[in-house]
């Protein structure tokens, strides 16, 4: 085994120090086309997580306002959804009724710059913004 690490030794001291110049090219390019790949993918998968987040938080207030109803016969007004909490990265929300009290609206904007919206009408949320209690589609 000592012979073979001597005679390693020698071919290095012959003239055989380091990596060439290429094989230090060509790792840096694997290295430069495998960032191109997953920079990308993580920052979509960020994004994609922000706006789970807020239809998260649309859900939820649909969920107050139901429960609102079940117990009350009208939905609640906007200042009265008690139970009804955005996330930190949800920049902005908002809750709408209608006049008569039975219809709502719910939207928040997720950090990424979407919106998201769930009305009594709809069931479930999707991209989109609130007017008058109702849901619009972008």
């Amino acid at each position: 085994m000592y012979s073979a690490i001597r005679k390693l030794q020698a071919k290095r001291a012959e003239g055989e120090e380091g990596f060439t110049l290429i094989e230090l090219l060509v790792v840096i390019i694997i290295i430069g086309i495998l960032a191109a790949i997953a920079i990308p993918v993580f920052l979509n998968q960020r994004e994609k997580g922000w706006d789970a987040q807020a239809e998260s938080d649309v859900r939820n207030g649909a969920i107050a306002e139901e429960t609102y109803f079940t117990e009350n016969g009208t939905y609640a007004p906007a200042d009265g959804l008690v139970d009804w909490d955005t996330s930190a990265d949800v920049t902005a929300s908002a809750v709408t009724v209608s006049g008569d009290g039975n219809s709502y609206c719910i939207s928040a904007t997720s950090k990424s710059g979407t919106t998201f919206a769930m009305s009594s009408e709809t069931g479930a949320p999707a991209e989109g913004t609130c007017l008058a209690g109702a849901f619009v589609a972008p």
